[in-house]
């Protein structure tokens, strides 16, 4: 993170950092030791008793700090999160997908975070192609597999309307608004084409999750209870489209092992799921306009 995206941060937050301190215990610490602390532990996961001796205050000072940051930002900032509710938002979001597909308005992907205990989180991502997050969901089991977590969030009740749709990897459904790869497709054949050209497009969403592990804090075991490891995704997701916003690329990762393996995972139960013959005439005309794509 920039000296200036710091600065930028502590402006916005400082009312809210110093405010609610622990009972008859107030803390001795300015906006900026405060916001310090709490941003060491999101980017490194240093453990609080480190950041301690870092930077010269008390252990349980910094977790405080840790926990009104995220608090703060999750509570306050949940807007810079929002998944686009105009049609000019969302087909703003679709320009920024072509040449591709038309009428895409994000790549979803859900991925895992460990935590303590050997137990994980699974939070559900939207991006747009940008790499910037359109919406986080998270705090769910990890051992609930993608479609569960897909209908339990808010975004499979509101959806978004034809002819717009997301495209999401094999372990999703294929819905009139989610569109996702053919399985095993013949090689040469036009769904062996929509396949790459709809794996381009899930890119930025596999790109977001890859940046989120690039958060100290999320690379590794959360050794804290499930809600604050929750609280930590959503904090390091605002925080992420935050550097985005400021041109600050700092945090951006490139895709790795972990990341690609997202959008090849499939799980029976969405294989066998009965597709609607609305999202199969959605599909395969988008399947045309692959091989065109391909073929220019």
């Amino acid at each position: 993170m920039s000296s200036s995206t710091f600065h930028y941060l502590l402006g916005l937050l400082e009312p809210l950092l110093d405010c609610r301190d622990p009972p008859r215990s107030p803390l001795p610490l300015s906006p900026h030791s405060r916001l310090a602390a709490g941003l060491l532990r999101l980017a490194s996961g240093a453990p609080y008793d480190h950041i301690s001796r870092l930077l010269g205050v008390p252990a349980d000072a910094a977790r405080f700090c840790a926990r009104r940051l995220c608090r703060v930002l999750c509570t306050n900032f949940r807007f810079w999160l929002a998944f686009p509710a105009s049609d000019a938002d969302l087909d703003s979001v679709s320009v920024g997908f072509l040449p591709s597909l038309p009428n895409c308005c994000g790549a979803i992907v859900c991925a895992r975070f460990e935590v303590g205990g050997g137990c994980a989180i699974a939070a559900q991502v939207v991006a747009d192609a940008s790499s910037r997050i359109l919406g986080v969901a998270t705090g769910f089991r990890g051992d609930r597999d993608d479609s569960e977590v897909l209908r339990s969030s808010s975004l499979y009740k509101r959806r978004v309307s034809a002819p717009r749709y997301l495209v999401g990897g094999g372990s999703y459904p294929l819905l009139p608004w989610l569109m996702v790869p053919f399985v095993d497709p013949r090689a040469g054949s036009s769904e062996e084409d929509f396949n790459a050209v709809h794996r381009s497009m899930c890119e930025p969403a596999l790109r977001t999750v890859a940046s989120l592990r690039n958060w100290g804090v999320l690379s590794r075991p959360i050794e804290e209870d499930a809600k604050m490891a929750a609280a930590f995704v959503g904090a390091c997701s605002i925080l992420h489209n935050v550097l985005l916003m400021r041109e600050d690329y700092s945090a951006l990762s490139e895709v790795g092992i972990m990341e690609d393996r997202l959008l090849n995972d499939r799980e029976s139960g969405c294989l066998l799921e009965a597709f609607s013959e609305e999202a199969l005439a959605i599909r395969r005309e988008l399947t045309v306009k692959a091989k065109e794509i391909r073929g220019s």
